[in-house]
């Protein structure tokens, strides 16, 4: 997915003229009439927050930004014990009774460049560098906790056609906050415990502190939430967190160069699915991208989180894994992956172990944005444990340095796998259907029952020098 700012213009203006319409079946409010200037040059922080009020005060409704302009956002004021400079709101809106549409119509609001991030004397101004972790509020300073921030509205939201621009690499870069690297709020769309469905289309967020866009939702929501065409690009710590909630469907997104800008701080994902507190739930990926972060393309390693569905995305590893899917109930249809996958979830129960059925699994280096693939010692695919992790009529084409997937007792059906290297592979496991392999490979430890084709000779049925399993 290439987007650059003409590109996210003119997908915006497919979609101008029916969100504009739409926006105003109810009353419109423009950031102008409460003195926006949206020259790229005034600082409309404070416009932006009356007219937030305006729409908490009527419950919803509808705002619509100026085509193509941009919009400086991003205040701060001297703390007091909790803050060292304290973020002034934008746009935000909580316990919305109705319905409030964002019309963005390719506008971008951009962080106002040299305000603070990070830990800070407040004193001298200077950057604060006490020993880690550092949870000393004092010392806080943050530009935003999120340029639009929707929180528990029981109407439906939507934002659509804006670009959301942090301006990172801008900002005054204090010292750590928080158990490592940089956990302060700068966050780019958040979503915090809405009961009403949740519309976001063609919204580009990147260079943010924090991340990109981050939900926490309420798993007491009915409705579904659709994400289309959210790009999330060079992001201090997450493309997109996902700490609660269910019933979210992404589509058409990207969650790229996570911690390629001017700090990286942990994880460094493009999807990190972490539930906090609340479960996650019935989350699905269709046509969505993980490319190139500092962390794991997606990962999923903590807290209560399942029933997570990934269709026909693309994950790409440079320096570290492609996808980290550890928990129950994750699926991976017709996906690819370019570099290492780490940790696919095993259990006794195959319902609740990790499955993938008509993936690519790759080593080619034509596929990487840098030319760099993370191999992570070798596997394409590295399973510590690996009891009934489902390869189903996956292809495994490792054309460079990549061995085969390690494992013990996952299953293989229907497979194509073949490796150039000639470090010897661990693929052991019980093989179904026909498949074949090319590359050295060790399968003591196997179960043949269906047809297995090793370079070139079949392989007898029945278990390869341990009793039956």
């Amino acid at each position: 997915m290439q987007l650059d700012r003409r590109s996210f213009l003119a997908a915006c203006a497919a979609t101008a003229l029916s969100s504009e319409v739409r926006a105003q079946s109810g009353a419109v409010l423009r950031p102008e009439n409460f003195g926006a200037h949206g020259d790229g040059v005034t600082n409309d922080t404070a416009a932006f927050a009356r007219l937030s009020e305006e729409v908490n005060r009527r419950g919803g409704g509808g705002i619509a930004l100026s085509a193509g302009r941009t919009y400086l956002v991003g205040a701060q004021t001297k703390g007091d014990r909790d803050w060292a400079w304290e973020p002034s709101p934008i746009l935000e809106f909580r316990g919305l009774p109705r319905d409030l549409t964002i019309i963005g119509n390719g506008a971008r609001l951009r962080c106002a460049p040299a305000l603070r991030f990070g830990a800070f004397e407040r004193e001298t101004g200077s950057a604060a560098h006490p020993p880690m972790p550092n949870t000393d509020r004092s010392l806080l300073a943050s530009p935003y906790q999120a340029m639009i921030l929707f929180e528990h509205c029981r109407g439906s939201v939507e934002t659509r056609d804006v670009e959301l621009d942090g301006q990172l690499q801008r900002l005054q870069i204090g010292g750590n906050y928080g158990d490592a690297g940089w956990q302060v709020p700068a966050t780019g769309l958040l979503l915090i415990g809405n009961l009403g469905s949740e519309r976001i289309d063609n919204v580009y967020s990147h260079h943010h502190g924090q991340d990109g866009a981050m939900i926490i939702g309420d798993p007491r929501k009915s409705a579904r939430s659709r994400i289309n065409r959210l790009v999330c690009r060079s992001n201090g710590r997450q493309g997109l967190s996902i700490t609660g909630g269910r019933g979210y469907d992404f589509e058409d997104c990207e969650f790229s160069r996570t911690g390629r800008s001017s700090i990286s701080s942990p994880p460094g994902g493009g999807v990190d699915i972490e539930a906090e507190g609340e479960p996650i739930r019935d989350v699905s990926f269709a046509r969505c991208k993980f490319i190139d972060n500092a962390g794991a393309g997606m990962v999923a390693d903590s807290g209560d989180s399942a029933d997570v569905r990934f269709a026909d995305c693309v994950f790409v590893g440079t320096t570290t894994w492609s996808a980290w899917p550890n928990k129950p109930g994750y699926r991976f249809s017709g996906c690819t992956f370019v570099g290492s996958v780490v940790h696919p979830f095993p259990s006794a129960d195959p319902a609740l172990a990790c499955r993938f059925v008509d993936c690519r699994f790759t080593d080619d280096p034509k596929l990487s944005p840098t030319g760099k693939v993370f191999l992570g010692g070798g596997p394409i695919v590295n399973l510590a444990e690996s009891d009934n992790v489902l390869f189903d009529r996956c292809r495994f084409d490792l054309v460079g340095e990549g061995v085969l997937p390690w494992s013990w007792k996952a299953i293989y059906r229907d497979c194509a796998m073949r490796q150039r290297s000639k470090a010897p592979a661990m693929t052991k496991g019980k093989y179904l259907g026909q498949t074949t392999v090319e590359g050295p490979v060790d399968l003591y430890g196997t179960m043949v029952v269906g047809t297995l084709i090793v370079n070139g000779k079949k392989i007898p049925a029945g278990p390869i020098g341990v009793a039956p399993w």
